[in-house]
């Protein structure tokens, strides 16, 4: 398997994010990644390369023009108010909410931050285009092994995607990277017969952005087990009454679980959305592959352990589907390498 790692992600690393009320150290840190390459450096586990490079208009198969300009921009029109700015993370203060207008880009930078993000835990810094631009082509990358023929691939970055969505970030997220994956192998796979894309998204918190961009889509099936978004973040998606609408009415399957839900019962999630993505007719898998449902993870409620993640990798395994790995949440730093790399073990191993 080969492994794309986002030699640039360092270069976001935010100082602070709003936590519960106040401001603490991010959780979200380039250590998560570091540590992964590590455990596959260790263990000798497959390859590791740089992405290829993709061209801007790739990303607009997902993403809104003028969203990804103001991303690419953001941190020059935040240095260019005051050049103090330079020194400081940027936050979002305020946000549209149901019925404010999102059609006018305002002129007032603050507002515009805020018209292109859904929470204050997301920092903003100098490196973060530049870090989301990079883990785009690693997705991209990952997608386009499979493209190929290639059984399976990993795109190993950060900052996350799942959070994001067409014209928003949050959550730790900027561009969508499962999405882009996903898209791509539509794009990009027609002559290998790929027609319809599955993702599975397994990390502890739902995949908000990727189900709101597929979710009147027939090509695309989002299947996601997560915290029950009444008590979990990012609360405001992720029911099981979500099942999709128009055109990809029955193409979107949620399984919430409550907080403190251990092995047995997460793996009979994970069946069950296997299943669903079999009934579906999938020819190739995305998964947006977190590893914040580890019994140690200090911003998630689930108790896996780390050997249960090999099981993890071979029930995805006999799926049967080509399939791109996309690393996404993890915050038990020190344990997060063993754990993904023991995911993919579990699957290369099946």
């Amino acid at each position: 398997m080969i492994t794309f790692y986002n030699h640039l992600h360092a270069q976001h690393q935010g100082k602070f994010e709003m936590f519960r009320g106040e401001l603490v150290p991010c959780f979200e840190v380039p250590a998560r990644a570091d540590h992964v390459l590590a455990e596959l450096q260790r263990r000798q586990f497959g390859t590791v390369q740089q992405p290829q490079a993709f061209d801007d208009a790739v990303l607009e198969r997902v993403h809104s023009p003028r969203y990804l300009r103001f991303l690419a921009t953001a941190w020059q029109q935040w240095v260019a108010l005051d050049p103090a700015n330079a020194g400081k993370d940027i936050l979002p203060s305020v946000w549209p909410t149901r019925s404010f207008r999102t059609d006018i880009e305002p002129e007032n930078f603050a507002a515009r931050m805020g018209l292109y993000s859904f929470d204050a835990g997301t920092p903003f810094t100098a490196g973060t285009w530049v870090a989301a631009r990079a883990g785009a082509n690693c997705a991209l990358s990952a997608a386009q092994q499979l493209v190929q023929g290639k059984r399976a691939s990993f795109a190993l970055s950060r900052p996350p995607g799942h959070h994001a969505g067409a014209d928003f970030f949050g959550g730790y997220c900027f561009l969508n990277n499962a999405a882009l994956a996903a898209q791509h192998l539509l794009d990009a796979g027609k002559e290998a017969g790929i027609s319809k894309v599955a993702v599975l998204d397994i990390d502890y918190h739902h995949g908000n952005g990727t189900q709101a961009i597929f979710y009147d889509r027939p090509d695309v099936f989002f299947a996601s087990i997560h915290g029950d978004p009444r008590t979990e973040y990012p609360f405001y998606l992720g029911h099981a009454d979500e099942c999709g609408t128009g055109a990809g009415l029955g193409d979107n399957l949620n399984l919430p679980l409550p907080r403190g839900t251990g092995f047995a019962a997460w793996s009979q999630a994970l069946d069950t959305a296997l299943q669903a993505i079999a009934n579906y007719g999938a020819k190739a898998l995305v998964v947006s592959m977190g590893m914040d449902t580890f019994v140690g993870d200090p911003i998630a409620g689930f108790t896996l352990a780390s050997t249960d993640y090999f099981s993890v990798g071979q029930r995805i395994a006999a799926a049967g589907l080509p399939t791109a790995f996309v690393f996404e949440g993890g915050y038990a730093v020190a344990e997060v390498g063993v754990n993904a790399v023991n995911l993919l073990e579990g699957f290369t191993g099946a």
